[in-house]
């Protein structure tokens, strides 16, 4: 059983930074797709970056530029590095593993972008 747990959400400031984690548990967290993906209130879920076992990277245009995706295979992470942070990108966050028979998300933490 894989499980995915977020952290690093809080409350920051406009132009502000805040490094998100996700901690896999399990071995096969290397080979398969690393997802980010952000849900506000009222809209619908939407990806934000994801990463491929080969270190691919995909960003939606409303990061790209401001926001950095990793892994760090060896401590079954996936990070999400965001930078000059604005209101709209204030969302629950959520960590998603693709691949093969495996579609996981973790429980997700709260980015709030306010002053």
């Amino acid at each position: 059983q894989v499980h995915l747990v977020e952290s690093g959400g809080g409350l920051v400031q406009p132009g502000g930074s805040l490094r998100l984690s996700c901690a896999g548990s399990g071995s096969i967290f290397s080979g398969y797709r690393m997802g980010w993906y952000r849900q506000a209130p009222g809209k619908q879920r939407e990806l934000v970056a994801h990463i491929t076992g080969s270190s691919t990277t995909y960003y939606a245009n409303s990061v790209k530029g401001r926001f950095t995706i990793s892994k760090d295979n060896a401590k079954n992470t996936v990070y999400l590095q965001m930078n000059s942070l604005k209101p709209e990108d204030t969302a629950v966050y959520y960590c998603n593993l693709y691949g093969g028979v495996f579609d996981i998300w973790g429980q997700g933490t709260q980015v709030t972008v306010s002053s």
